[in-house]
C-alpha cells in the first residue's frame, strides 16, 4: 500500500494540469470560508465539475494542494485506503491546505471518514461525486452542517461564447441558436458539429443507466424510458396525463411507479418540475407542473420532433437562467381558471419579486395582448409590479394599466445575467 500511496502522489506532483477555460462560479471563495466547511460539488454529470477543481488548483497553487480521481483503477475500494490517507500525504508531501477527492462517493465509509478528518485536521476539502449521491438532499447525515453546496450547471451563455473563442467574428444570432440547438455542456459545445448529436445521446444513455437504473436498480427499464420520451416531448404534466398516455400505448405502469420514477429524474438532476403557484398545497399537487430539462440540447434532439419548437426551448433556456442563480430563490408558474398564464413567479421568502413571461414571437397582436394580460393579471393578484417579457428581438417598456413591462431580448438578457456560486 505504501508504495502505492508513492506511485499516486509522485504521478500527482509530475502532472501538468490540462489548460482550463474559466467558469465565472467563483469557487475560490469556498478556499477561505470561516469557519471552513467541506465543499461540495455536485450537479448533472459532464458538466465541467473535476475541471472546475483545476480551475481552483491553478489559482491556489498546486504546491499547496493533493488530487485523487477515487475513479482510478489502481485504487483499492477499500476503508484502509482512506484511513492511511492523511499520513501517507504528511510522509510524501509534508503539511497540505488543500486536498482535492473527486468521485469520493464509491469509497465505502468515505462520509465517516471524511467527518473524522474535517474535525481534527487544518485541511479545506473539496469533494465531488455521482450526480445522484452528492446532492444536499442525499448527502450522508454525518456531514450535515458541515458542507457548503456548489451546484454545477451547464455553461451559462456568457461562458459558452468563451468557449466558443474560435468563432469570434460569428453574429452572436448564430451562436444563440447553436447554443439553444445543442446546449451547454462543455464538450459538446467544443466538439465538431457532426459529432454533437451523438455525444448528447451517449450522455443522456449514460445518465439513465447509471444514475437512475442503476442506482435505484430499476427493474421496469422501458417503463422509465417511455416515461422520460413523454416528458422530452411535453411542457408540463400530471401523473394522470402520463398514466393515461402510457397505457394507450401498452405500458403498464402505475401511478406511484410514475411519482417515484419523476423523483430518480429529478435527484440525477436530468429535469426540473416546476408547480403552480398557489397559498394551497392541494392545489399545487393538483394542478400539472411544468417540466424543464437540464440542457436544451436534450429537449432539441431527443425528443423525437423534428422541429424546432423555439419558444419552449427560449423558455427552458430561461429556468436554466433562473435556476443558476440561486440566493434562495423559488420558482413557480401562475395560472388563473381562465387558463391565462405567467411563465415564472420569481419569490424570495414570503415576497413575489418578478414575474416573467418568455415569447419567442411577439409578431402576432393576438399573442402579444394575451401575454400582456395574463403578466396584468397576476399582477395584480400577486402584489408585484417587476414586469417582464422576454422576447427574441424587442426591447424597450411599454405602459399598460398604469404598470409599465419591460421588454428585452433573450440575448441580452442572458449577457447581463451572472452565475452565482453559492446555490
Amino acid at each position: 500500500m505504501e508504495q502505492l500511496y508513492k506511485t499516486l502522489l509522485g504521478a500527482w506532483k509530475q502532472r501538468k494540469l490540462p489548460a482550463v477555460i474559466e467558469r465565472d462560479i467563483a469557487i475560490e471563495q469556498y478556499a477561505s470560508l470561516n469557519p471552513p466547511k467541506i465543499t461540495v460539488i455536485s450537479g448533472f454529470r459532464r458538466t465541467g465539475k473535476t475541471y472546475l477543481l483545476f480551475q481552483l488548483i491553478n489559482k491556489l497553487g498546486k504546491e499547496k494542494c493533493v488530487y485523487l480521481n477515487f475513479e482510478d483503477e489502481r485504487i483499492p475500494r477499500t476503508t484502509e485506503f482512506l484511513t492511511n490517507l492523511l499520513p501517507a500525504i504528511t510522509a510524501y508531501y509534508g503539511p497540505i491546505e488543500y486536498l482535492f477527492l473527486d468521485e469520493i462517493h464509491v469509497m465505502p465509509q468515505w462520509s465517516i471518514w471524511l467527518r473524522r478528518v474535517y474535525d481534527t485536521e487544518k485541511i479545506r476539502f473539496f469533494v465531488t461525486g455521482s450526480s445522484s449521491k452528492m446532492s444536499s438532499k442525499e448527502i450522508p447525515t454525518e456531514l450535515r452542517g458541515r458542507f457548503m453546496e456548489i451546484r454545477v450547471f451547464p455553461l451559462d451563455f456568457r461562458e459558452f461564447l468563451r468557449f466558443r473563442t474560435a468563432e469570434k467574428n460569428a453574429s452572436e444570432n448564430l451562436l444563440l441558436e447553436e447554443y439553444l440547438t445543442y446546449g451547454g455542456l462543455p464538450e459538446v459545445v467544443l466538439i465538431e458539429e457532426n459529432k454533437k448529436i451523438e455525444l448528447l445521446q451517449n450522455y443522456y444513455n449514460t445518465v439513465i443507466r447509471r444514475d437512475i437504473i442503476e442506482r435505484f436498480r430499476i427493474r421496469s427499464e422501458e417503463n422509465l424510458k417511455a416515461l422520460l420520451n413523454l416528458l422530452l416531448s411535453s411542457t408540463q404534466y400530471t401523473i394522470s396525463r402520463l398514466y393515461n398516455s402510457l397505457k394507450s400505448v401498452g405500458y403498464g405502469v402505475s401511478k406511484s411507479t410514475l411519482q417515484t420514477f419523476l423523483g430518480y429524474i429529478e435527484t440525477a438532476y436530468l429535469a426540473y418540475s416546476v408547480p403552480v403557484f398557489s397559498p394551497k398545497v392541494k392545489e399545487q399537487m393538483q394542478w400539472p407542473r411544468k417540466i424543464y430539462f437540464i440542457d436544451t440540447g436534450f429537449t432539441s434532439q431527443l425528443s423525437g420532433k423534428f422541429s424546432k419548437n423555439l419558444g419552449r426551448l427560449y423558455e427552458n433556456l430561461a429556468f436554466l437562467q433562473l435556476r443558476r442563480e440561486g440566493d434562495g430563490r423559488d420558482i413557480f408558474y401562475w395560472k388563473n381558471k381562465l387558463h391565462e398564464e405567467v411563465d415564472f413567479v420569481v419569490k424570495q421568502g414570503i415576497a413575489v419579486k418578478q414575474l416573467i413571461q418568455v415569447c419567442y414571437d411577439l409578431d402576432n397582436i393576438d399573442t402579444r395582448k394575451r401575454e400582456e394580460r395574463a403578466l396584468l393579471k397576476a399582477s395584480s393578484e400577486l402584489r408585484c409590479r417587476n414586469l417582464l417579457i422576454i422576447t427574441e428581438r424587442e426591447e424597450g417598456i411599454r405602459k399598460k394599466d398604469g404598470k409599465i413591462i419591460n421588454y428585452i431580448p433573450l440575448i441580452k438578457w442572458l449577457r447581463e445575467k451572472k452565475t452565482k456560486a453559492m446555490n
